[in-house]
């Protein structure tokens, strides 16, 4: 396959941040060690790709699953959630990031809720990149809601059952807005995407290591984007009709 190089960053990078229990437990620490380690190496991955110019990061922070770990875990994990929101917040809002919250919010706590609504519109205005934490969600419940969403549509009579297609389910989903991803990074050495946005992972280039997530720093975030660039991206297409295309 011929190989061809971007000159720009992805648009958009998802990511599974896998890793940081079985970290904690190699070096014979609690699992919650392991999240705190985590939460320092999205800090410098989320200012990596602001300084390299990517437009989106995704970040697959608590998956629709996870309320099915053990009690104690998920509510240190909750409250190591709020406490970051409390001190990232402003500094993200200080270097033009905008957060957005992507999920089903109901299991969360009021006063998460909140915190993550006044981080939305205190960020709304910012233009130098869009940083989704996906919380609470699932692929197929993000397909299921906007399904649901089309549906009343059709019941209500502003849509007719026969308008239904790909471009409209897409623009139900919750980043409708936002390019489909370019890049999607799984850390921790599993090969799978677990429930992460299923429709929008289509046509991305799936890269997938074994380091785990709290040593994935900013060297390793740059091999995969490396790694990227050595991809061609066909789109259903021939790769004679992409070079043709790209030398047109």
């Amino acid at each position: 396959m011929t190989e061809t190089h971007a000159s720009a960053p992805p648009a958009h990078i998802a990511i599974i941040m896998d890793g940081n229990g079985r970290w904690a437990k190699s070096r014979g620490m609690i699992r919650h060690a392991g999240h705190k380690a985590g939460l320092d190496t999205a800090r410098e991955i989320i200012e990596h790709c602001t300084a390299l110019g990517v437009g989106a990061l995704t970040l697959f922070t608590f998956s629709s699953e996870n309320w099915q770990r053990p009690e104690g875990e998920v509510t240190r994990l909750m409250e190591l959630f709020l406490g970051a929101l409390n001190k990232e917040a402003r500094e993200l809002h200080e270097n033009g990031v905008r957060l957005r919250f992507i999920g089903d919010r109901s299991g969360f706590s009021a006063k998460l809720q909140s915190g993550m609504a006044e981080t939305e519109a205190l960020t709304s205005g910012n233009p130098r990149m869009l940083l989704n934490i996906a919380v609470g969600y699932g692929g197929r419940w993000d397909i299921a809601a906007a399904a649901r969403r089309l549906a009343g549509d059709v019941a209500a009579g502003r849509l007719k059952a026969e308008q239904v297609d790909e471009s409209r389910l897409a623009a139900a989903l919750s980043l409708a807005d936002v390019p489909d991803p370019d890049l999607f990074i799984r850390t921790g050495g599993e090969r799978r995407i677990s429930n992460f946005l299923l429709w929008n992972l289509a046509y991305t280039e799936l890269y997938f290591t074994d380091v785990l997530w709290p040593d994935f720093r900013e060297t390793a975030l740059d091999e995969a984007i490396a790694w990227f660039y050595s991809r061609q991206r066909r789109f259903g297409k021939t790769g004679e009709q992409v070079e043709e295309r790209e030398h047109a």
